[in-house]
């Protein structure tokens, strides 16, 4: 299993809710090594390994891809989590805010491009680069050739006004991913994503504590946010061997605070 972007969040809790079921993970990461270390050191089993990439250069991609064949013998899942909410040129904006009315163009440029170059081209050249690798090297005996989940968000639905960046790279993931489950079901590999709502990670905390703690909250008729131990263990799901039906959705995850 390669899960991209496991330091920390519902990455994390990935890796570990699949080295819980006895599988072996790469977590990747890109700035934060001692975090993904720490997450490394906490998954259950042996044999795990740990892997730098900047998913923005189509060189480390391609580098993170093969290391992670390297490591496991076998990449059986992919796990597109990475995902770039902040912009980390933005100074004093805690989110990277750049509202038409308000950015500068500057300041809109730099955000669409550091945006889509993390969380759309990121995620496509890495699925290119494991898919080829799943279909170069044959899976063990009676199971799939592999999975994909695509980690997006409901954000591609109700709009991001303030990042909207991020809302569109979040709905060309989702579109990507129908693409591939089209083009790989012949060769027996499923694709399927995720479009989970407000998460409360600790890089949420602060806004969950907040003024506007409430207000999110009540978003959904649960009065609540999901955690990441539910996100991650719906990824679980969807990358089952006998989830393959599923591919090609795009499976709401917000705990009906948005509906479509």
């Amino acid at each position: 299993m390669l899960v991209t972007g496991a330091s920390r969040g519902v990455g994390a809790q990935t890796a570990r809710s699949f080295a819980e079921r006895g599988d072996r993970v790469v977590v990747h990461y890109r700035g934060a090594e001692d975090r993904a270390r720490e997450v490394v050191a906490s998954l259950p089993g042996e044999r795990h390994g740990i892997l730098r990439a900047d998913l923005a250069s189509p060189e480390e991609t391609l580098a993170l891809a093969t290391g992670a064949a390297e490591l496991l013998g076998r990449v059986d899942v992919l796990v597109n989590n990475a995902a770039l909410f902040l912009d980390p040129q933005a100074g004093g904006s805690r989110r990277g805010d750049h509202r038409v009315t308000d950015a500068d163009y500057d300041t809109w440029v730099r955000a669409w491009r550091t945006t889509l170059e993390t969380n759309l081209m990121g995620p496509a050249n890495l699925t290119f680069c494991v898919a080829r690798h799943m279909l170069e090297v044959p899976p063990a005996d009676g199971k799939p050739v592999g999975r994909i989940v695509n980690v997006g968000s409901r954000g591609a639905y109700r709009g991001e006004p303030d990042v909207p960046a991020y809302g569109a790279s979040k709905a060309g993931l989702h579109a990507f991913g129908q693409s591939m489950a089209i083009a790989l079901a012949p060769h027996g590999i499923g694709v399927v994503s995720l479009a989970p709502g407000f998460i409360a990670t600790d890089m949420a905390a602060s806004v969950l504590e907040g003024a506007s703690g409430d207000a999110i909250r009540a978003q959904s008729p649960f009065g609540r946010v999901a955690t990441p131990e539910e996100v991650a263990a719906a990824i679980c799901a969807l990358a089952e061997p006998g989830a393959e039906w599923v591919s090609g959705a795009v499976v709401d995850f917000n705990g009906a605070s948005h509906l479509r």
